[in-house]
């Protein structure tokens, strides 16, 4: 199985989780994947920043879709108009 394969196969199962999930739950929902594919995986995907990784209280790495916020840096509301303008 290609890299990009399995990476995309872990990217699916962990956004399924809507409040993420603990490695080894991926590592069960993906039965057709070594435990080393799901790790490098995981690996991948948080790197490139896709997801996010977290060790819990009970020491178990929990995976989970990474979020962030909307940048808001670069716009200002005009409050004359009510809408969003972007400043360069």
């Amino acid at each position: 199985m290609a890299t990009e394969t399995f990476i995309d196969r872990v990217r699916t199962v962990v956004k399924g989780q809507s409040t993420g999930c603990a490695m080894e739950e991926v590592v069960a929902l993906c039965p057709d994947l070594t435990w080393n594919q799901v790790f490098l995986a995981i690996d991948d995907l948080s790197r490139s920043g896709e997801i996010r990784v977290t060790l819990d209280a009970d020491r178990a790495y929990r995976i989970q879709i990474h979020r962030p916020a909307p940048d808001t840096s670069a716009k200002d509301l005009d409050e004359s108009t009510s809408r969003c303008v972007v400043r360069c």
